[in-house]
């Protein structure tokens, strides 16, 4: 699969966030499941430069947010479209994002969090190279739950 990452439109944050369903516990990461995080998702503004559509030909696939943590460190949050979750296809799409954002941004380190539940989504993370630095405890979708704060090393 080839990826392109261009600078997410307004139509393409829309498509993600009303039609993008997860199945079951997964569905913890449907957009409307936090009315905060959709409008943040839904506002131009607060998604500013830093949040890029991942495409494949005209197909938009997946996204990837980038927050500049200090000069030496970005922050990412990806997503990928439901259909292609959990066929495999986690490892490629998670390459292709780090190295967009090593190249664009020259971070020496990434780090990402992650619902402590979401064992498929860690094991990828930690086969690629991410490290656990520890967990913590975040209010999100009308509850609190457990995240992974995870790092890797550029």
């Amino acid at each position: 699969m080839t990826y392109i990452f261009k600078k997410m439109t307004q139509q393409q944050a829309e498509k993600i966030a009303y039609n993008w369903h997860y199945d079951g516990e997964y569905s913890f990461y449907d957009m409307e499941s936090d009315e905060e995080d959709l409008q943040e998702f839904l506002d131009p503004e607060s998604r500013g430069n830093n949040t890029f559509s991942v495409l494949n030909g005209e197909q938009l696939i997946g996204f990837i947010s980038v927050s500049q943590v200090d000069q030496h460190i970005v922050d990412i949050g990806i997503g990928m479209r439901p259909d292609l979750t959990g066929l495999g296809k986690g490892s490629e799409f998670l390459l292709a994002s780090l190295d967009f954002v090593i190249k664009d941004f020259s971070p020496d380190t990434i780090t990402l969090s992650v619902a402590t539940f979401n064992q498929r989504a860690i094991k990828v993370y930690r086969r690629l190279g991410f490290k656990d630095v520890h967990t913590f405890m975040q209010a999100t979708n009308g509850s609190t739950y457990e995240f992974l704060k995870m790092s890797y090393e550029c």
